[in-house]
């Protein structure tokens, strides 16, 4: 399970030192690509593996299954730690996550959100928390 924000850097040559934290839950091989609200996704192969199978099982016939699926599926990349705990961020992606320097690394329990650092101050300042508390509640998510 991954939670928590952490704060680091990707360098000139696109790597990012991923979290202690997470290292040992995403295992030796696992999946970076695009993700939703311009952030990149980070799935332990398991889990990217049932994401997968989700995608699999959406009619081919579908235009926008077409679309959700090309959109995960065209920039993934499976990656490896070296050994200081970085993996290597293809340009394709950081360019989509708009990741200059400062990244944001976020544990959402079944995968890892990366965010460059400004769009995560701009999706994310929560200042509607009680509307989005009270939607949730719709779906059946009581607090």
């Amino acid at each position: 399970m991954f939670m928590g924000e952490y704060n680091h850097t990707i360098d000139a040559k696109g790597r990012l030192i991923i979290p202690s934290k997470f290292r040992e839950a995403l295992g030796s091989e696992f999946v970076l690509t695009k993700g939703l609200d311009g952030c990149l996704f980070v799935f332990p192969m398991k889990e990217w593996e049932a994401f997968e199978e989700k995608l699999r099982s959406l009619p081919l016939i579908d235009k926008n299954a077409r679309k959700f699926s090309r959109f995960f599926l065209a920039g993934a990349s499976t990656c490896e730690l070296d050994k200081q705990g970085r993996i290597l961020v293809p340009g394709t992606l950081r360019e989509f996550a708009q990741m200059d320097k400062e990244v944001v690394l976020t544990g959402m329990l079944d995968r890892i959100e990366v965010w460059s650092k400004e769009q995560w101050l701009e999706n994310n300042a929560y200042d509607d928390m009680d509307d989005i508390a009270q939607s949730m509640q719709e779906l059946g998510l009581n607090i």
